[in-house]
């Protein structure tokens, strides 16, 4: 029974830390978009937004470590770079946005006032919030959750049944890659990456079990968020779909969440859910100026200084990003997503796989494959070129922004075979 509950209580942790407010205006405007082809958008936007980030877990599980050790393999220097673009991307984008998420939902509704205002007070009180770990954010963890789970719920089961029964055709020519793609948007891997090892060290100071029963706990706990995950977002992007005939062609993300809590729980309602959101995101800014700000106080030798300087870097970095708009801010990281995804995809894949498949050469190859592969998807959206898209169109699945994928493949069975037959050659 106390493992059942502790499967439940972990599986609960790590869905809220997962369930970053800012997610919640994805899917409904995915759905929105999809039309009728919500459910093939679905399946791509659950793979990674949902199947990704939880295999992240797992091989958190496995690695019992911190992000650092994901890439290790490839060489230390790599690993310290990658965990410094990660935690610098965190700064720069999810984190802002959940300012920008809060001032499109909870203050300009409401109050004429500018999201530069927004943003300053925001990131002080973020500021104020990392230099004074409270419980209060434990606490705001674990009841804002599951009321908004609650509400969420009642939005999707009311939404369902009360739709115009029109739904526009879709808007994507490839539905499930486009699901795909905005599945990045979540950053959900990355912050698997991120908040793992959080939960590794909270698992390892409150239970002393062996090695074998931890992963094992992490993994049922896994699978507990990852179908909640699941829930929440096939449940957003159906009604998204289904309400698509009721909304302008210029809806934004937040005003469509607004709209339909508005539709569907009436004003007061859907003023409660973006004051819970607010919270919610403010937890998620102030975990990812903390976790940065931990991570590189480690580097210098746990100086209460570099933190310090951390945090107020952090804070003013969201000063600036989090005045724009929430589009906006979706727009500007893309070019960073299509990047870093794909790396952060071979890692956690390669960590989950066994040892026996994935040695260091495995890891050097596939990894600097991916890297050299990702590079047209992010050059096209920065300088876009005819030359440059003949090139991509000349790369399995490259048109689809996914030319990774079939090139690292290769290279992983290529690598296996060579380690399979030289064995004494190969670490």
């Amino acid at each position: 029974m106390n493992k059942t509950k502790d499967i439940f209580i972990t599986g609960f942790a790590l869905f809220s830390m997962f369930f970053g407010a800012g997610n919640l205006i994805l899917p409904p405007f995915l759905g929105y978009q999809a039309g009728e082809a919500w459910l093939l958008v679905t399946i791509g936007f659950v793979i990674t937004a949902v199947i990704i980030p939880i295999l992240g877990i797992v091989a958190h599980a496995k690695l019992q470590g911190t992000m650092y050790d994901f890439g290790k393999k490839v060489s230390p220097i790599f690993s310290i770079i990658y965990c410094f673009i990660v935690y610098g991307i965190c700064l720069l984008l999810p984190g802002p946005r959940t300012a920008s998420v809060t001032h499109e939902m909870a203050i300009a509704p409401f109050f004429n006032s500018s999201s530069l205002l927004t943003s300053t007070i925001y990131f002080i009180l973020v500021f104020i919030f990392v230099m004074n770990r409270s419980k209060v954010l434990d606490l705001l963890g674990k009841y804002l959750t599951p009321i908004i789970i609650v509400i969420l719920m009642a939005i999707i089961g009311i939404a369902i049944f009360s739709s115009a029964g029109v739904v526009q055709p879709t808007q994507f020519s490839t539905p499930i890659v486009d699901g795909i793609l905005e599945g990045y948007q979540t950053f959900d891997a990355i912050a698997a990456m991120v908040v793992g090892a959080v939960l590794i060290i909270s698992i390892n100071l409150r239970n002393s079990s062996p090695a074998a029963e931890k992963q094992k706990l992490i993994f049922k706990s896994g699978l507990l968020a990852g179908f909640g995950l699941f829930i929440i977002y096939t449940g957003l992007i159906l009604i998204g779909s289904l309400h698509n005939s009721e909304f302008p062609d210029d809806v934004s993300r937040s005003a469509l969440l607004l709209g339909l809590g508005n539709k569907t729980l009436g004003a007061s309602g859907a003023g409660l859910l973006s004051i819970l959101i607010a919270l919610a995101c403010f937890t998620t800014a102030v975990g990812i100026v903390t976790g940065t700000a931990d991570y590189v106080k480690g580097l210098f030798n746990n100086s209460k200084t570099v933190y310090t300087i951390t945090a107020i870097i952090g804070s003013l970095m969201g000063i600036v990003m989090g005045q724009f708009d929430v589009k906006y801010i979706i727009d500007v990281a893309i070019p960073a997503l299509m990047f870093i995804y794909p790396i952060t995809i071979i890692l956690i894949l390669l960590n989950v796989i066994p040892e026996k498949w994935a040695s260091a050469l495995v890891f050097r190859g596939v990894v600097i494959t991916a890297f050299i592969f990702s590079i047209p998807d992010f050059l096209k959206i920065l300088m876009p070129s005819e030359n440059l898209d003949r090139i991509i169109g000349t790369i399995p699945l490259g048109p689809y922004n996914l030319g990774w994928i079939i090139p690292s493949l290769f290279m992983f069975i290529i690598l296996n075979m060579y380690r399979h037959f030289n064995p004494s050659s190969v670490s």
